[in-house]
């Protein structure tokens, strides 16, 4: 069993004062205000290499650790600070007697703050250098003091990073030095950096075994967390603590710009956003999303509306006309579903403008995420719901990680991320029906693009359904893939039978709301009311509607064509494409693989459906 060391006791004290420190950095930046400020206090300045030099050159006075310790920098400087005078200044315990005397009896003097960088690993390992480069930018020093001035932070005060730069000149300005609370936390921190460095470097050598023919995935995986800030609850109000944290030393992909984002929210936002900037970058059209529960209700792409729409959407033909593609967008993907699109997360693919805002002002909606916003659109967002309407802005060129995890019931899941790009060449290169690729229209091969991009964020199992550059239906999250296409089936026969006439027709009493207008037209086209809910319902309008029936209904229907149907996994059976025949698809887009392709690939020929083979699964769980 190891020897357990007992604790070393000394002076306590909570302000510190520093009378020397040690800067040692390869990020430079706020390097010389903090200098200077520390010269200011009569703080001696220890320093190396080419930090030592800006300093001297900005004519603050400091003195080379080599100069102090009596020793050379060796080795092609991988020893500097690897000196009794260094880590004996940074460990020794203020106030005990025997390390007060065993300091003087070494010419030993206290250091009390270590301000430092590690070497650059990550980056020259993401630069492409080779091994041996990638060994020599192996931080052994600055571990090394950074591990000494966090053990000893009673005394001595560790700082990391620029960004406390100004925290450590503000709590010496106030107190004449550093607090032991500050102190902590800077350890805290500075010993999280330590092992996030260590893991990187731990990761990357599993690696190089792995490409000299070690056994894939038996390298120890290390990853370090930042709180970045706490959540009200997790997914139910009993599930706390909560938070978001991010990888050490990585920014988040969104920042807050209004409201306070909820843990579904965000799961939401994420999902949401990869959506619609995947459709951007296949379709180059301006794309949005609206997402509940990590699914999309809709999701859509900037396709002019006819007049039969504008109507079912309650908004004029002259004022769709002029809407722009953000809005546009996303007044399509709000309209796939509106009944499940209440209290939804949006997501936009280009900067919100005022068009956009004033969309989403009059709906129920909890947040938007987008890639920017136009100063008056933000203040029509900032001003909904009392304020409290969540507004993230995406990271600029934020790119994750390749391999994602997850923890579950004691396990980590590790994976590639799914980055694969749905594109046209996906739904041309293998066209499995009669009439071959030939058969597809332009807007057939957008509309399977936009379907597929839109299961790949959808809980599996699932298939959607698209028409004219917008889903009219999602089917998310069934066990049975038939069921999925029943589900999504059903959504898309609402979508048409909200543009029947004696739909469009419904005369609502003045006052009643946007959303039991949308409820009850939904309501009306289903039809099977209780008669305690047929009397509520009836007395929203000024005349009672005559029923819409079943005969109409599917006479309306016989008219549905060019719907597209995608599905992220194989069709098994060719009922799914029997019952997708009767809400008017046309076209079929699935990764194929199944002992069942040819039945249902005959199946789609008797419809008359053309089907693409795209060759990419996109369960999504």
């Amino acid at each position: 069993m190891a020897h357990i060391l007992s604790a070393v006791s000394g002076d306590q004290t909570d302000v510190v004062p520093i009378t020397r420190a040690l800067l040692s950095v390869s990020d430079k930046s706020s390097l010389i205000p903090l200098a200077t400020f520390l010269h200011s206090k009569n703080v001696h300045l220890l320093s190396t290499g080419g930090t030592a030099k800006a300093i001297r050159d900005a004519g603050i006075p400091v003195q080379d650790v080599s100069e102090y310790t009596g020793s050379e920098e060796c080795l092609d400087g991988r020893v500097k600070t690897l000196h009794p005078k260094i880590h004996g200044g940074l460990l020794g315990v203020r106030g005990n007697a025997k390390h007060e005397e065993d300091m003087k009896k070494n010419d030993i003097g206290k250091i009390d703050m270590t301000i430092l960088n590690l070497y650059p690993f990550e980056s020259t390992v993401n630069g492409g250098a080779g091994f041996e480069q990638c060994i020599e930018n192996i931080d052994i020093g600055g571990p090394s003091m950074l591990r000494s001035t966090a053990k000893n932070h009673a005394f001595t005060t560790i700082v990391t990073s620029p960004d406390q730069y100004q925290e450590v000149m503000d709590c010496m300005e106030k107190n004449g030095g550093t607090t032991l609370e500050l102190r902590k936390r800077f350890a805290a921190r500075a010993f999280a950096l330590s092992a996030r460095y260590d893991g990187m470097i731990a990761n990357w050598f599993g690696e190089q075994l792995e490409k000299a023919g070690g056994e894939k995935g038996s390298s120890v995986v290390t990853r370090v967390y930042e709180p970045e800030f706490n959540l009200k609850y997790g997914c139910n109000p009993h599930q706390k603590p909560a938070g978001i944290l991010s990888p050490l030393n990585k920014k988040l992909p969104f920042t807050v710009l209004n409201g306070t984002p909820g843990y579904i929210n965000l799961l939401d936002a994420a999902n949401a956003y990869l959506l619609v900037k995947e459709l951007r970058q296949a379709t180059n059209l301006a794309a949005a999303s609206s997402f509940k529960h990590v699914s999309p209700a809709g999701a859509a792409v900037a396709v002019p509306l006819t007049d039969v729409e504008c109507a079912a959407y309650e908004i004029t033909p002259d004022a769709a006309s002029k809407l722009t593609p953000s809005a546009l967008a996303y007044l399509r993907a709000r309209n796939a579903d509106p009944m499940c699109s209440f209290g939804d997360y949006a997501a936009v693919s280009d900067v919100v403008d005022e068009d956009t805002a004033l969309i989403l002002k009059k709906e129920v909606s909890d947040g938007i995420v987008a890639p920017g916003y136009t100063p008056e659109a933000l203040e029509i967002l900032k001003a909904k719901k009392g304020g409290k309407f969540i507004v993230l802005e995406a990271t600029p060129d934020f790119i994750p990680d390749e391999v994602e995890y997850r923890e579950v019931y004691g396990m980590t899941f590790a994976q590639k991320r799914n980055d694969v790009i749905i594109t046209a060449e996906h739904m041309t290169k293998n066209v499995v029906t009669k009439g071959g690729v030939s058969s597809l229209t332009d807007a057939a091969i957008r509309d399977m693009i936009v379907a597929s991009i839109c299961v790949k964020y959808t809980q599996s199992n699932s298939v959607g359904f698209a028409k004219d550059g917008m889903m009219v239906g999602v089917g998310a999250g069934q066990q049975s893939r038939v069921d999925c296409v029943k589900l999504a089936g059903r959504k898309v026969k609402i979508w048409y039978l909200r543009q029947h006439p004696k739909v469009l027709g419904l005369k609502f009493k003045e006052g009643v709301k946007r959303q039991d207008r949308v409820n009850a037209r939904v309501r009306y086209i289903e039809g099977d009311f209780t008669p305690e809910e047929r009397t509520r319902w009836e007395a929203q309008f000024e005349v009672v509607p005559e029923a819409l029936s079943e005969e109409e209904k599917d006479e309306f229907m016989k008219h549905a064509t060019g719907v597209t149907i995608s599905s992220d996994a194989f069709f098994p059976f060719r009922d799914s494409i029997d019952h997708a025949s009767k809400v008017g698809v046309s076209y079929v887009a699935q990764p194929g693989g199944s002992v069942q392709d040819g039945q249902v690939t005959a199946c789609c020929d008797d419809y008359g459906m053309i089907m693409s083979f795209t060759d990419v699964r996109l369960f999504h769980h």
